[in-house]
């Protein structure tokens, strides 16, 4: 209240009447008596109908997150007990509910109302009658006013609930309301991931070629709804700290690529195709940058590290899945180099009746340990041990799927 008092006293000059009418007004007891009166003319949300269109007169609601269904599908209930709630309403009345947001020992003064707690009302009044009344009406911040309706201008949908589309009867009809929680929730995080100081240094370590601990997330072809036009706070408080911006994520089929599978001819090692396949080589750059920062020796470091080595080998897996897709026997040209090992892998069925390879997940494993090797040598320290850990990881990987049918 004294900051409210001082802003606007700031703009009065010392004799102007109007101080001396402001300063009655700030009195608590009296402040408190007009925010109680006007608390009524706002509403605490979760789910507005205004941002459907402003000039629709329907309820909004409140409904708790974690008191939500718990579905599959993303929705308010993911945001559990941390969330922000909205108010819609009189925009002249949201200092009410900035008095309400103000945190004592990790609870809102609305919390506290809500709850009718005993100390909240001795410090409002002496008057014990007046506290309560005065928690009573603040407490009602989040209640809807009047009965529940919608409105002209709101959306409405029927939603089928039989089994026969040509039965009328057989139908809901829904009016969706904007979950204006869940947008705040959506607006903080792609805010953070966009302009964060941590996402900036991400990005900055990316562009350097150097490794960070966060992931660079990039939100393509985003759209930006205004919504209130040049007067966000008509729409809800948490509209106007956005400054009316509504993110639309791109909600876009992705476009298939599809390339050619060519069989590895003209080379002696399935490896030199697979280096230049792009996820093996992002990932090869991701696991050397890594090496290359000298991370701590602690199961963190040994963790990220394996599971990039196993995303390695999941597109090796890949790779090779999408090379059995191609006519049997394409090993038995002139023109495949690859050493007997290598075309059992890749054409298993086309190299049946020769000679089989011993232990050909072994011999897979070891190749696959020194080409990693290999790649990461410049300009790191790779040998034996290395070696050992990379084969034993790619042969555990074998084993695990020739359990599971895939080889």
């Amino acid at each position: 209240m004294s900051e409210r008092l001082n802003s606007k006293l700031e703009k009065l000059a010392e004799d102007d009447p109007k101080r001396a009418e402001l300063q009655a007004q700030y009195q608590p007891a009296v402040w408190l008596e007009d925010a109680a009166r006007r608390v009524g003319q706002i509403q605490a949300v979760t789910h507005s109908l205004k941002p459907i269109h402003p000039d629709a007169k329907g309820s909004s609601l409140y409904r708790e997150p974690s008191a939500l269904p718990p579905l599959d599908e993303m929705g308010s209930h993911a945001l559990g007990d941390a969330f922000d709630a909205d108010v819609v309403g009189n925009a002249a009345a949201l200092d009410v509910y900035k008095f309400l947001k103000l945190m004592h020992q990790g609870q809102s003064l609305l919390s506290l109302a809500t709850q009718g707690d005993a100390d909240l009302g001795a410090a409002l009044s002496e008057d014990t009658a007046q506290a309560a009344g005065w928690m009573a009406a603040f407490a009602g911040l989040s209640e809807a006013r009047g009965r529940l309706s919608s409105h002209t201008l709101a959306k409405q949908l029927y939603w089928p609930v039989g089994d026969d589309p040509h039965d009328d009867a057989g139908y809901h009809l829904l009016a969706p309301l904007y979950p204006t929680s869940l947008v705040q929730r959506v607006y903080q995080t792609l805010q953070d991931d966009r302009f964060g100081e941590e996402a900036k240094a991400a990005r900055e370590a990316r562009k350097a070629g150097h490794w960070h601990a966060r992931p660079v997330r990039e939100y393509p072809h985003l759209a930006i709804q205004k919504l209130g036009g040049t007067k966000p706070q008509n729409i809800s408080q948490l509209n106007s700290e956005r400054r009316g911006d509504n993110l639309l994520l791109a909600s876009l089929p992705p476009v298939w690529r599809s390339a050619e599978v060519r069989p590895v001819l003209g080379t002696v090692s399935l490896f030199k195709v697979f280096r230049h396949r792009p996820e093996a080589r992002r990932l090869t750059q991701l696991l050397r940058r890594f090496l290359e920062g000298d991370p701590a020796s602690n199961l963190a470091t040994r963790t990220q590290r394996d599971e990039w080595v196993e995303a390695l080998l999941e597109e090796l897996m890949l790779f090779t899945a999408e090379q059995q897709t191609l006519e049997p026997g394409w090993t038995a040209e002139p023109r495949c180099e690859l050493p007997a090992s290598h075309r059992a892998w890749l054409d298993p069925e086309g190299v049946a009746t020769a000679d089989p390879v011993p232990d050909l997940m072994d011999a897979l494993a070891q190749d696959f340990a020194n080409w990693l090797n290999h790649e990461l040598r410049d300009p790191l320290p790779m040998g034996d041990p290395e070696y050992l850990h990379w084969r034993k990881q790619a042969r555990e990987l074998f084993t695990a799927m020739e359990r599971e049918g895939v080889l």
